[in-house]
């Protein structure tokens, strides 16, 4: 129980630091104007055409940061914040957002498998605690540890292996996701730059600010998720 405790305080903290750290990161960007004058849609569509992407829709998506790009339905999709912002925070998170359509277009192996995995890795992300749950009040962690063969499993047992390869699906998913947002960010910082979007080293500090903080909460999110795997497969460690 302690260690539970434990693993979920530090969870808890670093995934509330995090969200600080955005937050006011992106609240600090937009207050420097982008002396191009250009909003966040017009930046993404701008980019998109540059780089001879033309099936990419943008459009205006309700929420507070909830930027995303749809691989499945090409479509990339921005707050009103950052869809109608003229400020450097709205040109990080579009040209970013932007940053993940090129890895799509140009076959990104990492876009591809995050993309396979996100079924299993949402269901797992919410559903697979309480599986594992079960399954250890129905005596599954105490079977699995005492090496008992697959066909001799019973359904206890059942229910917490598939909750833990759930959750390690899950985990995979968020390891996969932040080499696969350094890169749309670093994407974006370039293209910012070479299309003289952004035009002066203030503007391009807080496009940078905004981008480093999105970042962390994603390494945020891997380390959460490695504790929590962690936590799950150390009894079955300790009973061996």
């Amino acid at each position: 129980m302690i260690l539970f405790f434990a693993v979920l305080i530090i969870t808890v903290v670093i995934g509330m630091i995090a969200s600080g750290k955005v937050k006011a990161s992106f609240h600090r960007a937009r207050q420097v104007p982008l002396s191009s004058g250009l909003s966040g849609a017009e930046i993404a569509r701008m980019i998109l055409r540059a780089k001879d992407i033309n099936d990419v829709e943008v459009v205006e998506t309700g929420g507070f940061l909830s930027d995303h790009y749809h691989p499945g339905k090409k479509q990339l999709a921005l707050s009103r914040e950052v869809y109608h912002g003229r400020d450097a925070a709205a040109a990080g998170v579009a040209a970013h957002e932007v940053g993940h359509a090129l890895q799509h277009a140009h076959g990104s192996v990492s876009l591809s498998l995050r993309s396979w995995l996100a079924p299993a890795a949402g269901f797992g992300s919410s559903l697979a605690p309480y599986i594992i749950v079960i399954g250890a009040l129905m005596g599954g962690f105490h079977q699995l540890a005492s090496g008992v063969e697959m066909g001799d499993w019973n359904i206890g047992a059942w229910l917490t292996a598939i909750g833990i390869a759930l959750f390690g699906a899950f985990t995979i998913f968020t390891l996969i996701t932040v080499p696969n947002e350094y890169d749309a960010s670093a994407r974006a910082k370039a293209i910012l730059q070479d299309m003289g979007i952004v035009r002066s080293e203030g503007e391009m500090v807080a496009v940078r600010g905004v981008l480093s903080a999105a970042a962390l909460t994603y390494v945020a999110a891997a380390i959460s998720a490695i504790m929590w795997l962690l936590y799950y497969i150390l009894p079955l460690l300790l009973r061996r």
